[in-house]
Parts: C-alpha cells; structure tokens; sequence
C-alpha cells in the first residue's frame, strides 16, 4: 500500500485526517500506534516534530507528512485537488481561519478537560475544566453566529474545517454539550450524517471504553 496512515481510532486528530481520506476515497493501510508502548512512541517520535500522531507516510513518493491540517491539503493535492482545500486563494484562507478555530479553540479546551482528569491532581480538576468549559461556551457561540446565514457548511462546501469539526465537536459536545446553540446542533448533526464521518465514528466505537468520560458518551454513539 503506497499511503500509510499512523495513528489510534479513538484519537480526535486522526479521526480529522480519516474523514478526508473516506471523503477522497483515497486507498491506504492504517498503523494503530498504543501511545503506552516505547517502540510504539519511538516510532511517531521520528515521524512528526512533536510526536504525536497522526503521521502520514507516502511510501512511492518517499515523503512524510505531519500536522493534521498539512496532511489534508497533502491528499487534497495527490487526489487532484480542489475537493477539501478550495483552489480561490480567499476561501482557502477562510477555510484554513475555522479549521483554526476547531483545532485550536474547540479541540485545545476540549483536550484540557481530558488531559485534567488523566494527569493532574485532583485537586486541580475543578479549575481546569471550569476554565476550559467557559472557553468552549466562547467558541459555541462564535460558531452559532458563523452558521447564523443560512449556511449547510462552515466554510464553503464541504472541507478541510468540516473535516476538523467533526472530531473536535464530538469530543467536545461530549464533555460540555451545545445543544443551546440550535444552529451549531443541526451543523453538528450535518457532518455525522456525512457517509465518512459515520464511518469513523463506527470504527472508533470499539475504542470508547479507552475514553476517561466514556459514560458521558450519548447512546446514539454507542
């Protein structure tokens, strides 16, 4: 298989990255990684700057990619382009703004949550998610407003930001729901109706129980 894909099916980061590839219908072989096993973060470690994955490896062309939103542009471009990463240079740029958005300011606080209950004292628990649950509630709201114009997608059609905001708002959703926010529900509702986002989502499920808030998880997704 020339496209290796390294990553963990409950990983929201690779889910972004398998929701372009189901939409591309690009071919590739998945490499699960278990962040818990030396070789195994050895390995991502040599792929991506950071270590962390996912990491995508063209083995034709010779190149690794790393950076979720760098991948998607990378298939978008070896699929012939224009299909996620729209070709006019300004609606790339607004694209590229929410993608931003979902990673950074839906995933960033979403993750903080987690990372509270995994690795910090308990004592600290309360104050992170306090915080991070009064970031989400900014950033429901900036994407209530964006989707106040009667639009189906965030940024255009279908694309790079939706494929961001499809793991990044169900992580999220999960540890601090927005069903106050109508518009954001009936977008959220959009993209897991999309053929590959339900496709991932079906395919992390087996993972859930790996998830610290799993019985928050809604019976619709189990």
């Amino acid at each position: 298989m020339t496209l290796i894909l390294y990553g963990h099916p409950l990983s929201s980061f690779t889910h972004k990255v398998l929701v372009a590839m189901y939409e591309l219908a690009t071919p590739f072989e998945f490499r699960r990684l278990d962040p818990s096993q030396a070789a195994d973060r050895e390995l991502i470690a040599g792929l991506t700057p950071m270590g962390k994955f996912p990491a995508l490896r063209d083995e034709a062309a010779g190149v690794t990619v790393a950076e979720t939103s760098v991948i998607v542009g990378y298939l978008d471009a070896r699929a012939g382009g224009g299909r996620l990463m729209p070709r006019d240079p300004a609606a790339l740029r607004e694209a590229q703004v929410w993608d931003r958005v979902f990673d950074m300011h839906v995933q960033g606080p979403m993750q903080s949550i987690v990372d509270a209950r995994l690795f910090m004292d308990p004592s600290a628990e309360p104050g992170v998610t306090a915080y991070a649950r009064g970031q989400l509630d900014r950033v429901y709201a900036a994407l209530e407003r964006r989707l106040g114009d009667g639009r189906n997608w965030i940024a255009g059609d279908f694309g790079l930001a939706d494929c961001a905001g499809l793991p990044a708002l169900f992580y999220a959703g999960i540890l601090h729901p927005f069903a106050a926010h109508p518009r954001l529900s009936a977008y959220f509702d959009r993209l897991i109706a999309r053929p590959a986002a339900a496709r991932v989502l079906a395919e992390a499920r087996p993972s859930f129980d790996l998830f610290p808030f799993r019985d928050m998880i809604p019976a619709r997704f189990r």
